[in-house]
């Protein structure tokens, strides 16, 4: 029951993701990139105040609601074919296990040093930065359609300029350089509500 917080917490952000990754927000997001951030705020104050061995707890937690999701979107039909395809089902839960891995990892080595704000911030760079690489790699990148042979995904390797203004690249490396920017933003702005959660439970270690 002590880690149920953390669990909800990560389930209501896993599902909040994986539907709103389904709506634009401008030419380069989605609004889930505004939502999924926030697990990596879960899992250092879960990692903080009860310790690495329940932050990963509450990270499986939540890949397993994720592959929940992910197996409804796949039978709910939308305009194009099902909302959830196996390769961005795939790409969804590798990202989302090795950067919250690796946060915990990294978070847990710097516990102990530096300033209070160098295990949040430094761990969640790193993570945020697998999980941007992870994902759009394996679910969009033409070298890689062997994983899913029927899932078209040429409009993701059109050529255009990176976000609109830089040199010629396919379309999905400008997605996830945006995402990618969105996260590292988050991880700076996260970094008030984690001292302030934490000086509310745990004041000693804040």
């Amino acid at each position: 029951m002590r880690y149920l917080p953390g669990i909800l917490a990560m389930a209501a952000i896993v599902v909040a993701s994986n539907i709103l990754v389904q709506y634009l927000y401008g030419q380069w997001l989605t609004l889930g990139a505004f939502t999924y951030p926030l697990a990596f705020l879960v899992t250092d104050l879960t990692n903080r105040l009860q310790g690495a061995r329940a932050a990963r707890l509450v990270v499986v937690s939540g890949f397993v609601v994720g592959v929940i999701c992910s197996l409804i979107g796949s039978q709910i039909m939308g305009e194009f074919g099902p909302l959830v395809s196996f390769r961005v089902a795939l790409a969804s839960g590798l990202a989302f296990l090795a950067a919250q891995l690796t946060d915990v990892t990294i978070f847990n080595r710097l516990r102990a040093k530096g300033g209070w704000w160098t295990a949040p911030l430094f761990s969640t760079l790193v993570g945020a930065s697998l999980d941007t690489m992870i994902f759009f790699t394996t679910a969009f990148a033409a070298q890689l359609t062997f994983l899913e042979p029927g899932n078209d995904v040429t409009w993701a390797n059109e050529i255009l300029p990176l976000l609109g203004v830089g040199p010629a690249v396919p379309l999905w490396i400008s997605l996830g350089v945006a995402d990618w920017c969105v996260k590292i933003a988050l991880a700076v702005i996260a970094l008030a509500p984690f001292r302030a959660i934490i000086w509310r439970f745990s004041p000693r270690i804040a």
